[in-house]
């Protein structure tokens, strides 16, 4: 299975954060047969080892080189059932309130029920109200079901996701709720597949985080517990569309993933991403971050006393929406990216990666 088939089959998944272990599970189930050990850890991060190939000199270790993408997706949970079997809603992560009238979900109660977000017709809005983003109190579930009924099925705190499977547009574009972020988690599974073909001198951890969408929490502690000598998140990033500028630091579909730079990321990184790219003509793009990446990496940077990281992104439009929208062939290439800059690394230079001047 390649990383576009493993993508295919993620986004079916619910796993909102905090309630990721199906995806977890899948993920597992996928790194097992490729790596040399796979485990979980307390908070449900998957990790799967590829060891040095060959073996480091006896009496010494291969340096660990951390790859990480998040499994979690944004979602809602069920606050309270009001008369008449309708499900109140709190948000999990970054929705966006503009998509939520007649959106299709799952209730993933003791029984999975599809339902509806329902809300007002125009005809009986204010004019102050109408053509407004509907206010998350005000969102409901309908599950078509009498209240009697949903009691029985529905708690308070159960998960509520987008009902939206993978769908493909001309080429290979393709579309689903959470591309973000497992569309990186498949691009990770196409780097497992390439590394283990090619010599390594370093171990490589394959890393599917949780809860980045509600405050980079799994690669916080899988970053404190891996204590890798270098990093690199896996995420995506804005692509262009109407609206969406250069000036919003939007990339483009089809040509390849983005190397970030910016304070987050070691320059010495950045540049080796660059030229393993150059070196085996894996299409790129390049952008700067000056603050906070918001990715993975903003966590594992400052794990322990600090790790040297880096970010690829692949490029995604509709960020956040039922339809996030990214080229497969992107996906591909960020795995082969990946895959050459962990077979390039060397030990001395890793053990060399301080911001000190020389």
């Amino acid at each position: 299975m390649d990383g576009p088939a493993l993508l295919e089959r993620l986004v079916a998944i619910p796993g909102v954060s905090g309630a990721e272990s199906a995806v977890a599970a899948a993920v597992l189930q996928a790194w097992e047969p490729l790596c040399d050990h796979v485990s979980t850890d307390a908070l449900g991060n998957v990790v799967g080892l590829l060891r040095a190939d060959p073996p480091p000199p006896a009496g010494t270790r291969a340096p660990t080189l951390m790859l990480a993408a998040h499994t979690d997706e944004i979602g809602l949970v069920v606050t309270r059932i009001e008369a008449g079997g309708f499900l109140r809603l709190a948000a999990i992560g970054g929705i966006d309130r503009r998509y939520l009238p007649s959106l299709e979900v799952l209730v993933h109660g003791r029984e999975i029920l599809p339902g509806l977000i329902g809300t007002l017709p125009p005809h009986l809005t204010t004019p102050e109200t109408r053509g407004k983003p509907l206010p998350l109190d005000e969102a409901y579930v309908d599950v078509g079901l009498p209240e009697a009924r949903v009691r029985e099925l529905v708690s308070v705190g159960d998960r509520v996701t987008v009902d939206r499977p993978l769908g493909r547009l001309l080429g290979e574009v393709a579309y689903a709720k959470a591309m973000d972020d497992r569309g990186s988690v498949a691009a990770l599974h196409e780097a497992l597949l390439r590394l283990r073909e090619r010599r390594r001198s370093l171990q490589v951890a394959f890393v599917a985080t949780v809860q980045e969408e509600v405050g980079l929490r799994g690669a916080a502690t899988s970053g404190y517990g891996l204590a890798p000598d270098l990093a690199i998140a896996v995420d995506v990033g804005h692509a262009r569309s109407p609206g969406v500028s250069e000036a919003d630091g939007a990339s483009d579909l089809g040509k390849g993933p983005v190397v970030a730079q910016g304070g987050n990321f070691h320059p010495q990184i950045v540049r080796a991403l660059l030229d393993a790219a150059g070196a085996e003509g894996i299409p790129h793009q390049r952008e700067y971050l000056p603050g906070a990446s918001g990715t993975d990496a903003w966590a594992i940077q400052v794990a322990r006393a600090g790790v040297p990281c880096g970010l690829l992104s692949l490029p995604l439009r509709y960020m956040h929406s039922p339809v996030e929208t990214l080229d497969l062939a992107d996906l591909r290439e960020t795995g082969r990216l990946l895959a050459a800059f962990a077979a390039a690394a060397d030990p001395a230079w890793v053990r060399g990666l301080t911001r000190v001047l020389k």
